[in-house]
């Protein structure tokens, strides 16, 4: 598992452990935590490094590869492109040249809503057009479009996940995001609520019911679910595929800082910016692929049990995995 040490893998990470799979985190600790990879041995290194990866694949005598090792923040990825390039599709290449080399033949992969770009018709299904406005919405597209030859040629069968926005923590406790800059919006009302800075509001004329953008916060540890189901799906029948992961439930900026103030008790402190340059109005999935081929269901759809989940991390962990 590539990225296994960051927010998304780690939650897959202990939802295949739970699973009964055995998991070897493959991480270069950029983004990811030490302390969050708890659940399955840690190789340290960089995933464009094709002979290490080679290695482990090896010596592990890994049979299936899940991909998170991917930078994500929008508007890094609009700043410094190359670097985004770099890691999300030179890096992906490289994991499947040494897959490639050592016949692992299953791959599920880390994709995004952000493939979509401006959505013309919501809910997204996904034969909706994707074009990204952005190079972190193009580099995941462009890993999505290698896919398909990959598996022509050398029997890689895959599924593509798109994400909707990632949020919560895992409802043990154990786990949680920590990222640095904190980039969600969830985890920064909650900093607000507790001491930090103010949110900024980035808009509130939007045509939506409140004038805030309309977003789809599908809890982490479905996300992670989803992804033991994907790799079961591939195991079990070969078919390749791309797949939303959302709850199909969209819910307004106005509406996190309500449930953020009902799950803290305390006020959030925000002030309105500008717009951003191409956040569209209302963003949210139309899950029922995933739910009919994957048979998967989101379990914590509901917004104040995604934030109270947030919220209990954010409490035993105020300073992220710092704490441990």
């Amino acid at each position: 598992m590539t990225g296994g040490a960051g927010y998304i893998g780690s939650h897959a990470a202990k939802a295949l452990h739970q699973a009964g799979y055995r998991v070897v985190v493959f991480d270069n600790l950029v983004a990811g935590h030490r302390a969050a990879a708890r659940y399955g041995d840690l190789v340290e290194g960089d995933i464009c490094d094709t002979a290490l990866v080679r290695e482990t694949l090896r010596r592990h005598e890994i049979s299936a590869v899940m991909h998170f090792a991917a930078f994500l923040d929008v508007g890094e990825s609009v700043r410094e492109p190359v670097r985004y390039y770099q890691n999300n599709v030179g890096g992906a290449l490289s994991v499947l040249e040494a897959m490639t080399a050592e016949s692992v033949r299953a791959f599920v992969f880390s994709s995004t809503c952000a493939t979509y770009g401006e959505p013309i018709e919501t809910p997204i299904v996904e034969t909706h057009p994707q074009r990204p406005i952005n190079s972190y919405g193009e580099t995941k597209l462009a890993v999505e479009r290698a896919l398909p030859h990959y598996e022509r040629a050398y029997g890689i069968h895959f599924v593509a996940l798109r994400y909707f926005n990632a949020a919560g923590a895992d409802p043990d406790g154990e786990i949680g995001e920590d990222h640095s800059p904190e980039i969600h919006v969830i985890p920064r009302a909650i900093e607000a609520a507790t001491g930090g800075p103010g949110l900024d509001v980035f808009g509130d004329d939007y045509p939506t019911p409140d004038g805030t953008c309309l977003r789809d916060y599908i809890h982490v540890s479905d996300l992670a679910d989803a992804h033991v189901r994907a790799l079961e799906s591939i195991v079990e029948t070969g078919k390749s595929g791309a797949y939303n992961l959302g709850t199909g439930r969209p819910h307004s900026v106005r509406q996190v800082i309500d449930s953020v103030e009902r799950m803290t008790g305390k006020p959030v402190p925000w002030r309105l910016a500008p717009r951003r340059p191409g956040d569209p109005a209302v963003l949210y999935a139309a899950p029922h692929k995933a739910q009919a081929e994957l048979h998967w269901t989101p379990k914590h759809a509901d917004l104040d049990a995604i934030v109270g989940t947030a919220w209990n991390w954010h409490r035993t962990h105020p300073k992220g995995y710092k704490d441990k």
